[in-house]
């Protein structure tokens, strides 16, 4: 090896213990701060593993148990018990207030909702529809949608058109339809008839086996015919 080529290697090999050197100074130095914070890292992992299975978990299985009567009640429309209770078995209210944070306390929000709406006390719909959340775009929909209807109850008519459209972003065969049907009836309330139209027509190009489509040559007809 040259002289040169001797000295660049032996130059670059100090180099390298020095780097490592000052690393290892550094962890020294540092040490307590370094593992205080480590620690503290493995405490809040553990503590949320623990919260999940210690907590959250059994809560979400008492949830889905006491649930079961108050959807009972919904399906036979009896719709106070299914909210308040029978004295026995729990409502929505109560599962919402005791189990809010779980998955099935989340789908007591939605029922809740729909309850009121059917009981026509409006603004506790919109309340409690609104706190329900899910990626299932079905059940989103049909949530907005629920907002939508109860806004037109209350002659709120652009905030029901409003969340009809945010129920039809949601897509699916179903329930898209049947929002974009309802916001252009809205439309036609408001003699917005333009808006009516492309409704109408999304529907008739987009989802021609859907029922709404049925019918809305008809219903475009009329929105053509107001327009002139």
């Amino acid at each position: 090896m040259s002289k040169k080529k001797k000295e660049a290697t032996e130059g670059r090999i100090e180099a390298v213990e020095s780097a490592l050197t000052k690393s290892e100074r550094f962890l020294e130095e540092n040490q307590k701060i370094i593992l205080i914070v480590v620690g503290a890292i493995i405490v809040v992992i553990l503590g949320f593993l623990g919260y999940q299975r210690l907590i959250v978990a059994p809560k979400e299985v008492k949830a889905a148990n006491e649930i079961f009567m108050a959807q009972n009640y919904f399906e036979l429309d009896s719709i106070y018990q299914a909210l308040n209770g029978d004295g026995q078995y729990a409502g929505f209210l109560e599962i919402v207030d005791r189990y809010g944070s779980t998955k099935t306390g989340n789908l007591a929000k939605y029922y809740t909702g729909i309850c009121y709406l059917k009981l026509e006390d409006f603004d506790n719909a919109i309340r409690y529809l609104k706190k329900f959340d899910s990626k299932n775009p079905l059940a989103k929909s049909m949530a907005l949608g629920g907002i939508g209807d109860a806004y037109l109850e209350l002659g709120k008519n652009e905030k029901a058109i409003d969340f009809y459209l945010q129920a039809a972003k949601h897509k699916n065969e179903l329930t898209t339809p049947m929002f974009l049907m309802k916001a252009g009836l809205t439309y036609e309330l408001l003699n917005d008839y333009d808006h009516a139209l492309k409704v109408y027509e999304e529907i008739q190009t987009n989802y021609p086996k859907s029922y709404e489509a049925r019918d809305i040559d008809r219903f475009i007809a009329k929105a053509k015919g107001m327009l002139k």
